[in-house]
């Protein structure tokens, strides 16, 4: 299977969250969220209607950090497995994506992610 490397986990701010375009000839970009050094990537499109997730560069997380959120709806999800617990598209969950961090702390992705 073919990979892709999003970039290091140190890139990411410890409790907060980062976004990625999509892959090439892809439509959808990713985001990673980060606490210590267990990290989520998720395709950033919303259940409800599939707009990406932030209105603002890498503004995935409430205010306190424990929720994803999207900007459009105010769905708000866990981080720890992207289920919606309030909004539009409650019960609904983001897309997670399966992804590996090497001993470099380099997060890598399958390329087909967010296609």
């Amino acid at each position: 299977m073919s990979e892709r490397a999003l970039g290091p986990l140190e890139e990411i701010e410890d409790g907060g969250a980062r976004g990625y375009p999509a892959a090439p000839g892809g439509f959808t970009g990713l985001f990673a969220v980060r606490r210590g050094l267990d990290v989520w990537v998720y395709v950033n499109a919303c259940p409800h209607v599939g707009l990406p997730l932030e209105m603002q560069p890498n503004r995935f997380l409430d205010g306190r950090k424990e929720k994803i959120v999207c900007t459009a709806h105010g769905a708000r999800f866990r981080i720890e497995d992207g289920v919606c617990i309030a909004g539009p598209c409650l019960g609904d969950e983001l897309e997670a994506v399966a992804h590996q961090l090497d001993a470099d702390g380099v997060i890598w992705v399958p390329e087909s992610a967010g296609r």
